[in-house]
């Protein structure tokens, strides 16, 4: 029962220190990965045990964890599971620490006991973690095996955790209340703003899942309209990442020119219907309209904020190099690169392709005239690099008639991307 009764009066300096701090982490709570919470509350805990006992450390567990739900009124279930999950590491601290460090007597041996503090500190986190993770999987009706993984991911954030910790125990052992409540500041300073970092995180891959949703589903529908317009972006996608690669782009530009192919053609779908009918003569009108779908694609995607980079390639994949294309008429360098190495993908895709409006052409025929129109059309640099690139490949790759839409759009990886360029 010593364990489990206060050993230190309500109004002790320390103990209303602790509590501020553990009420003020639990709102500030930093998520790192799915349901399991790293919180400086796990660490205002293991201080209580070693200076006041584990009676305290309960009572100011419990008074914390109410206040927090009083604020946000999660459900009552998730609170007992919180009071549960850290109550029970807590006694299991104190009966490690017991022997080393007995409530407000900090020995004289002061590397023994903050070598006891981290050991004990370690199981808790672990036991921590280990309850809060199996009944919050019960209690969202998961099987508790689906969540219970090794948390190797979380090895860094305790060992930080750990070790900040033993670092307040000893400062206050040595300076006192002052320095403690000093370094507590800082660290929950440093906690809040991990928190809102990890916050716009989430918002933004929220923001990128429906970005992405919202334009795979143009590209679908616009291919219910054009039956060639997905599996086309798939192979200028496809056809622009090997480009960038090959000439030496980094992983971001590869991933830039993916994104661009996917969605150049996106304008596309403001056109009428008869510009989409094979073989349908086009009027000056139509021509007009078809020269507009760049502008057009490009206007669609700055409305999706995290497309904004690809914005202005898909803008440009019309231009060319003598500066006779649209709808900007850039030349040259003023041309984003990546609009040219995406240019070479969509006109080489065009002649070789069986669904496309031209008469199909070989890839040696197709390469032909690429190179008759590098200098002018094309930029030669990129001409070449996809020429290299379908040397000795095979058919399948040359010719890109099965490309599939929904294995290049990936939109998980998009997603991670996005947040990490966030």
């Amino acid at each position: 029962m010593a364990i489990v009764l206060p050993s230190a009066p309500i109004d002790d300096p320390l103990t209303v220190l602790l509590t501020v701090c553990c009420f003020v982490s639990i709102l500030a709570v930093t998520r790192w990965e799915h349901s399991v919470e790293v919180t400086g509350s796990v660490a205002t805990l293991m201080l209580a045990v070693a200076f006041l006992g584990a009676g305290p450390a309960i009572v100011i567990l419990v008074v914390s964890e109410l206040a927090a739900w009083v604020v946000d009124r999660y459900r009552v279930t998730a609170l007992l599971v919180n009071i549960s999950g850290h109550a029970l590491p807590c006694s299991i601290a104190a009966v490690l620490l017991l022997p080393v460090v007995a409530p407000g007597e900090w020995p004289d041996q002061e590397a023994v006991a903050l070598a006891a503090l981290a050991g004990a500190f370690a199981v808790a986190l672990f036991v921590n973690w280990f309850m809060v993770t199996a009944l919050m999987a019960i209690l969202d009706g998961r099987s508790p095996r689906e969540d219970l993984r090794p948390p190797v991911a979380l090895v860094p954030t305790f060992a930080l955790t750990v070790g900040f910790t033993v670092a307040l125990a000893a400062a206050y052992e040595e300076f006192g209340i002052g320095a403690t409540a000093f370094l507590l500041l800082v660290v929950f300073a440093f906690s809040y703003g991990a928190h809102l970092v990890t916050t716009s995180r989430n918002r933004t891959r929220q923001y990128a899942s429906l970005s992405w949703g919202v334009l795979s589903g143009l590209v679908r529908t616009l291919d219910q309209r054009d039956p060639h317009a997905a599996r086309h972006s798939a192979a200028v996608a496809a056809f622009s990442r090997d480009i960038a690669k090959h000439v030496g782009m980094g992983e971001r530009d590869q991933e830039l020119a993916h994104t661009a192919g996917l969605l150049h053609d996106i304008g596309r779908f403001a056109f009428a219907d008869r510009v989409l009918e094979p073989g349908h003569e086009l009027t000056d009108d139509d021509w007009q309209a078809v020269q507009r779908h760049p502008e057009i694609g490009a206007d669609l995607l700055p409305d999706l904020e995290v497309y904004g980079p690809v914005a202005e390639i898909v803008r440009a994949h019309h231009e060319r190099v003598d500066g006779r294309g649209y709808p900007d008429g850039l030349k040259g360098d003023a041309i984003p690169e990546i609009a040219r190495i995406v240019a070479v993908a969509e006109a080489y895709d065009t002649l070789t392709a069986a669904d496309t409006y031209r008469e199909q052409k070989t890839s040696f025929e197709a390469l032909t005239e690429l190179r008759r129109v590098a200098g002018t059309q094309l930029d030669p640099r990129f001409v070449e690099a996809l020429a290299e690139l379908l040397a000795g490949r095979g058919t399948d790759y040359r010719h890109a008639d099965t490309a599939d839409f929904d294995r290049e759009l990936a939109i998980q990886r998009k997603i991670a991307d996005a947040v990490g360029q966030g």
